[in-house]
């Protein structure tokens, strides 16, 4: 049996910075939430404990430039708590900035930190009333934790016993020590009563634990922040030291006591330090990637098994089935996560450009606990910035422009997900002016988009708005008038097989709903056939299937059928890939959910129902329109994946091609 790969430095130091940007994240949504409430004690201690981990952390893992500059942060939050030092914007801007400069000071070596930014943040800082920091450059005397100075001096008697993982997680227990001693005047002695022999000795433990007596004006929660982030891999007690008329057995039992009753609560309530486990997203890949070709080694099973009429393969392939089934789910899952991480974020982004373009807004977050494959969340960063940039400086009206408007000074922008069938709608709607369709029209006509005298719905409309650089405003700013955002949001959400809808009202609002797969490994499909070729067709954004004869398709009007009462347009894709041959007695029409409404699909025959595994067509058909992979079926063939909202849509683009070149040409 091999043993497992001895810990690094390296490896530390990346565990510490993964957690330490997660910490980031937290104190970020706090301080923006620390601004919209007010002084709330609960979110001032929450933002003091984690500036005091990343203090901590950052100098046990070598982070020493990081754990100066928090240091400050974190006595100015100490004062907040305190009451000496209020939570006012002026000091909520500048921790913020300074998240910014320790989140630069956690990529690489850090060099992309600028000092003299750092030194300006300080130095701001120093000028709040009561602040009480160090000056900026200023050296300090030792590393300890903030200054408690106030209150009456009492006496403690702390028990730190190191646990088994603790050095193993890249602690250093004198480090500790040394910060607990700087809160006041200590005796400190070790107990080597659990030395093993030399032989049974893991150089990878520390079997040493110290008892600590300390005169301080620290309070016990004081003294307990010295340890929050190693208290869950340690047994420490802290109590008030007996009074000297007690006799000393008679204490140190009472002390005995507390701390075995301690100890038994800490047993039960800290929650198992192996219920949860940080793994690489590479393995999860690697993981995925080989249930994907154990879901097409089934399939051809299952091919095989049908051809040879065999009870035992039958058997055997339906088990396969069963299983391989319930694995592509379990790993399915292990990928999917909350998408709340990406939607906080925003937060930050609203709150600068609250204060960049003058104009107070409210985000609104709702269904931040849906799940979405991280694949798919890690690509919705830079959509989801442009939507709201765009909302911010073109949606929302200025505070006057509302007042007099009879809405509220403040706009709202609600950033909303839910899971809708077998795919995932995300949500940004504003309550601002809405999109002027008539000016998007001329917009639209300016840059030969379409004519004057063309008719356009108002569907069509939107949909020019994705247009490569169309841009509505007049001046070129910062946030916008360049054309480059709209355009990456549809290239973006394309990528991920998804469709983009906008629903507008003049004077209310604008809502542009993004419908996305919940993942973009495995897919579940409708196999179909178009002469000698197979295709596989989403079943999130099927509809229904309706059978059309070969008299009906010549008696209706152009391509069009009634579907339960409705002319719907549909594509016949035999012509559309220019399929040569005799058109069967009987077509299918795949009705889908586009940005235009429903459209169809119409293909030779349907196959059924099928579990893909998504291939890549590669650079070389990268630019190809109306597929979005391939994929191996159970035969050993292989079957391009469609993409029904790209084929409408180059159907679409096709059609007006053809109207500009012959006016009288038919649809």
């Amino acid at each position: 049996m091999t043993s497992p790969p001895p810990v690094t430095p390296e490896m530390l130091q990346q565990s510490f910075r993964e957690e330490a940007k997660e910490i980031l994240s937290e104190l970020e949504c706090a301080l923006l939430e620390l601004h919209k409430c007010g002084g709330s004690p609960e979110l001032v201690s929450g933002i003091f404990r984690g500036l005091h981990t990343l203090k901590g952390s950052g100098s046990m893992f070598g982070f020493d430039r990081l754990a100066a500059f928090t240091h400050d942060l974190e006595s100015a939050f100490d004062k907040v708590r305190n009451g000496v030092l209020p939570a006012s914007p002026e000091l909520i801007d500048g921790t913020l900035s300074a998240l910014d400069q320790i989140a630069a000071m956690l990529d690489g070596d850090g060099s992309s930190a600028d000092a003299s930014v750092c030194s300006g943040i300080l130095a701001n800082l120093q000028q709040l009333p009561s602040a009480g920091l160090a000056p900026a450059g200023e050296k300090k005397q030792a590393s300890a934790g903030p200054d408690r100075s106030d209150g009456p001096v009492r006496s403690w008697r702390i028990r730190f016993t190191p646990g088994a993982e603790l050095m193993r997680c890249g602690a250093n227990p004198l480090l500790l020590l040394r910060e607990l001693c700087a809160l006041g005047t200590a005796r400190t002695g070790a107990r080597l009563d659990a030395l093993p022999s030399l032989r049974e000795i893991d150089p990878e433990r520390c079997y040493v634990f110290w008892e600590v007596g300390i005169e301080t004006a620290a309070g016990a929660e004081a003294i307990r922040d010295v340890f929050l982030f190693v208290e869950d891999v340690c047994d420490l007690t802290i109590e008030r030291d007996a009074p000297a008329s007690v006799p000393r057995g008679a204490a140190a039992q009472g002390l005995m006591d507390q701390r075995a009753a301690r100890v038994g609560r800490r047993a039960t309530d800290r929650p198992d330090s192996t219920s949860t486990l940080r793994i690489p997203a590479a393995r999860l890949d690697q993981l995925v990637g080989l249930v994907g070709e154990l879901v097409t080694v089934q399939a051809r099973l299952s091919e095989l098994s049908s051809r040879r009429g065999d009870p035992e393969i039958a058997q055997t392939a339906e088990e396969i089935e069963r299983l391989s089934s319930a694995l592509r789910e379990s790993s399915m899952n292990l990928r999917m996560m909350p998408i709340r991480g990406t939607f906080e974020r925003f937060r930050r982004l609203v709150h600068d450009l609250t204060k960049d373009l003058d104009k107070p807004v409210d985000l609104v977050v709702e269904g931040a606990d849906t799940e979405l494959d991280k694949a798919v969340i890690d690509q919705l960063g830079d959509p989801l910035m442009h939507l709201i940039r765009n909302s911010m400086d073109h949606g929302i009206e200025s505070a006057e422009a509302r007042a007099a408007q009879g809405k509220p000074a403040a706009g709202t922008i609600r950033l909303a997900a839910r899971h809708a069938g077998a795919t995932m709608l995300i949500e940004v709607s504003d309550d601002g002016a809405g999109i002027d369709c008539k000016a998007v029209r001329e917009k639209a006509v300016e840059r030969g988009l379409t004519t004057a005298d063309a008719e356009l719905t108002e569907r069509e409309i939107f949909a020019l708005l994705f247009e490569p650089g169309f841009s509505t405003a007049r001046t070129v700013t910062d946030l916008s008038g360049r054309g480059v955002g709209l355009d990456v949001v549809r290239r973006t959400v394309e990528s991920l097989r998804g469709t983009i809808e906008i629903r507008s009202e003049r004077g209310r609002g604008t809502t542009i709903a993004l419908r996305l797969p919940l993942t973009l490994a495995i897919l579940d499909g409708l196999l179909v056939e178009v002469g000698e070729g197979r295709y596989v067709l989403p079943l999130g954004v099927t509809l229904e299937c309706v059978e059309l004869e070969r008299a009906q398709a010549e008696r209706a009007a152009g391509h069009m059928a009634e579907v339960r009462g409705e002319m719907v347009p549909y594509i016949r894709l035999r012509d559309h890939f220019g399929v040569a041959g005799v058109r069967p007695k009987r077509e299918q029409i795949m009705v889908i959910e586009c940005d235009l409404g429903r459209c169809g699909l119409m293909v030779d025959r349907v196959l059924g129902n099928c579990q893909t595994v998504i291939r890549s067509l590669g650079k070389l058909y990268r630019d190809v329109q109306g597929v979005s992979g391939a994929t191996v079926l159970g035969d050993g063939t292989v079957a391009l994946i469609l993409d029904p909202p790209r084929l409408v849509q180059e159907a679409m683009r096709a059609t007006t091609r053809s109207r500009r070149a012959d006016p009288a040409a038919a649809p």
